[in-house]
């Protein structure tokens, strides 16, 4: 005669095998080998944020952050975007007038080249309009 639980008691007592118990000390978050990437945003013992995370946090955006939602806002509504893609998102980014220019302090591999640009280079994100165009050709 097989034993069949009932709905409370299979609710209650859930398959020891399925559970992790977090309580073993063992972080999921320390266990990963490519956590070097001088992106991680958890802090742990020692690791305080920066004035310029904490600020964001507590809602206090600093003016580089307010114009970059903002216009994160007017690429999404100019062109009917929900959610801009990550290259949308890049050239609002250089349009707003940033350059790589200082070498990354991100860690992510070996198999990508670092590279840095003039202050002044061009964004190559403009749209050349008609009028120019045609100047060009004249």
């Amino acid at each position: 005669m097989s034993h069949q639980p009932d709905a409370e008691t299979s609710l209650r007592a859930p398959n020891p095998l399925s559970v992790v118990d977090r309580r073993s000390g063992v972080d999921r978050r320390l266990a990963n080998p490519n956590s070097d990437t001088n992106l991680e945003r958890r802090r742990g013992p020692g690791r305080r944020r920066t004035d310029f995370l904490r600020a964001a946090e507590e809602g206090q955006m600093n003016n580089e952050q307010f114009l970059f939602i903002k216009a994160i806002e007017a690429f999404k509504q100019a062109n009917g975007k929900t959610f801009p893609t990550w290259t949308d998102v890049l050239e609002v980014i250089r349009k707003l007038g940033y350059r790589k220019t200082m070498p990354s302090t991100v860690n992510i591999g070996d198999d990508l080249a670092d590279w840095t640009e003039a202050a002044d280079a061009a964004s190559g994100v403009e749209h050349q309009s008609k009028v120019a165009d045609e100047d060009v050709a004249a």
